[in-house]
């Protein structure tokens, strides 16, 4: 399940706002394979990407990670870096090589508190990324899962 555009950040953040968050940020090559964050680690940094795709996942005890969503250009790759208790809630590895801009998290929470407009600006956006990625993560784990729920139940 693909976000919507409107969760891309070129359609989520007003122009002046989206200028001064990428004034901040850094470009960043990731090769394949590169596991960017761990469900459980500490969220210091997020990335919007710029080429490639980033496959989020989920520690599921016993069994292979499942893929929750698979996030392209323009997408935030991260959003537990803005509330507490700033730890990775999934994982994400780099499906493909990687072109994006990577953000400091403290630096930009910083930018939140100093400029509340741009604050709120940010908090909307990844409220609204959180939201579908929590939707994303249910209806994922229904498709894996709920199969094997309901016949354990007859």
């Amino acid at each position: 399940m693909a976000p919507s555009i409107a969760l891309r950040m070129n359609h989520a953040l007003p122009a002046e706002h989206r200028e001064r968050l990428l004034r901040v940020g850094r470009q960043v090559d990731l090769a394949q394979g590169t596991r960017l964050f761990e469900e459980g680690g500490h969220a210091n940094r997020f990335w919007i990407l710029r080429d490639g795709t980033a496959a989020l996942d989920m520690h599921v005890p016993g069994r292979r990670p499942p893929v929750i969503e698979t996030l392209g250009v323009g997408d935030l790759l991260g959003w537990s870096w803005l509330y507490e208790p700033y730890v990775w809630q999934l994982g994400a590895v780099a499906v493909t090589p990687l072109r994006a801009y990577q953000f400091d998290a403290v630096a930009v929470r910083l930018m939140c508190l100093d400029d509340a407009e741009f604050g709120r600006a940010v908090e909307h956006w990844v409220g609204r990324v959180l939201a579908h990625r929590l939707n994303a993560a249910r209806a994922r784990l229904v498709d894996l899962y709920g199969v094997y729920e309901t016949e354990g139940r007859r």
